[in-house]
């Protein structure tokens, strides 16, 4: 006889049994109208549930990217691009009071109307900053359970930028009952399951009230190749990997690249707003480095491969504490050696001289004397190689899709069985 599904309860609602399970999913971008790897863990993840044979709806913002189009990518039909942002053009505008109450009785209309026609078991919510954080509360006040997964700090930035929240924040304990009354609902943070994606990003978040104490980490991973290449030779040339923010740090690598001389040309891979490229730009012509940088703007994930092999070392100069570094790790899986500053935040617990080199945020100095030191050092090189794939090959992508999807579908079978 065989052994029951322990996650298989009477009325058919298991784990083993997912017929007419229903899941909306709501962030403020998803792909390919997106600006990072938080929207492509999420469709991973929504990728997962339908394999699952899940009745999936995504619910995202109007926003657009200018070169989406051009990507080759096929909208899937469950994807609805109807909510609206207080983010618009990398900014958060100005706006008047009645501005405020149209966006939130918008999306309020959006939202209803999909629940009503969806009729969803668990709601999943992605990034949600700059978002209508009163979304989290009418989700609540509807009594459906909500999976919210957390992977950066929006939890804590998000109240600041949401004008509705911060307009209605002095009524206390009365603001829930007038925001329904003006078609909106009461701003709330992440409750109920909430996973994060990093364990001090999760600390942080804990810290300051942002998650519930109970919060679950649940460490994002990559795919790691069969197997590397063969060793290059030395070609001094540095890469840095990852969106291109005033926080990334990289105008550091700009500044160790003119330390390092001519013999050494970088290149900067990741999304940027034109203004902090043109000051990227600007940063390296006055520096004499101009000629040595390429900005080689959003990284197809086709071509990150060949992006990553085609340099020596990848380059984490971030002084920003709490965020998650997901390229940290696609470069360890494809035998990059890894330069990071000394803080919390990455996706594992990086151990200096084994899997990385890690410097003191913000110095120069120690972040051009660190590339020498690999320049000269082949041993140390393959050290980094193989440590940094052993880390890689412990954060496994779909161990995440699979942990995430899970917690989405026991949030749903909790409701069924209560």
């Amino acid at each position: 006889m065989p052994t029951p599904d322990p996650g298989a309860v009477p009325d058919g609602t298991g784990r083993g049994d997912l017929a007419g399970l229903r899941v909306l999913a709501i962030s403020s971008l998803y792909p390919p109208h997106h600006l990072g790897g938080y929207e492509l863990l999420h469709r991973e993840v929504d990728e997962e549930l339908r394999a699952r044979g899940i009745d999936l709806r995504v619910l995202a913002t109007d926003h657009e990217e200018p070169d989406a189009r051009h990507r080759g990518s096929v909208e899937p039909p469950d994807v609805h691009r109807e909510l609206r942002s207080y983010w618009r053009d990398h900014a958060f505008p100005r706006m008047t009071p009645g501005a405020v109450l149209a966006l939130e009785r918008h999306n309020h209309r959006v939202l209803h109307r999909h629940l009503e026609e969806h009729r969803p078991d668990v709601v999943a919510f992605w990034a949600m900053g700059g978002m209508s954080l009163s979304l989290l509360g009418a989700v609540r006040t509807a009594g459906l359970p909500a999976v919210h997964v957390v992977h950066d700090r929006w939890p804590v930035f998000g109240p600041q930028f949401d004008r509705f929240a911060r307009g209605i924040r002095p009524l206390g304990p009365a603001r829930g009952a007038l925001a329904r009354r003006l078609g909106s609902d009461r701003p709330r943070r992440p409750e109920g399951t909430v996973l994060v994606t990093a364990a001090a990003l999760a600390d942080e978040l804990r810290r300051v009230r942002a998650v519930p104490a109970d919060a679950r980490v649940v460490p994002v991973g990559v795919d790691v190749p069969d197997e590397l290449p063969p060793a290059p030779l030395w070609r001094g040339r540095l890469l840095g990997l990852g969106r291109l923010d005033p926080r990334s740090g990289a105008d550091r690598v700009i500044a160790a690249a003119a330390v390092l001389g001519p013999a050494f040309r970088m290149t900067l891979a990741g999304e940027a707003e034109p203004a902090v490229a043109r000051a990227l730009r600007e940063r390296a012509d006055e520096s004499g480095v101009g000629p040595r940088l390429t900005l080689s703007g959003r990284v197809d994930p086709a071509a990150l491969r060949d992006l990553l092999e085609g340099h020596d070392v990848a380059i984490f100069p971030s002084t920003l504490p709490g965020g998650t570094g997901l390229a940290v790790l696609h470069a360890m899986a494809h035998g990059v050696p890894v330069i990071a500053a000394d803080v919390d935040g990455y996706p594992a617990a990086l151990r200096d001289g084994r899997d990385a080199l890690l410097v003191p945020p913000g110095d120069t100095d120690a972040l051009a004397a660190t590339v020498r030191r690999l320049q000269t050092d082949p041993e140390l090189r393959s050290r980094l190689r193989d440590g940094g794939r052993a880390t890689a090959l412990l954060h496994d992508a779909g161990r995440f899709r699979r942990d995430v999807a899970d917690a989405i579908v026991d949030a749903a079978h909790r409701r069924a069985g209560g």
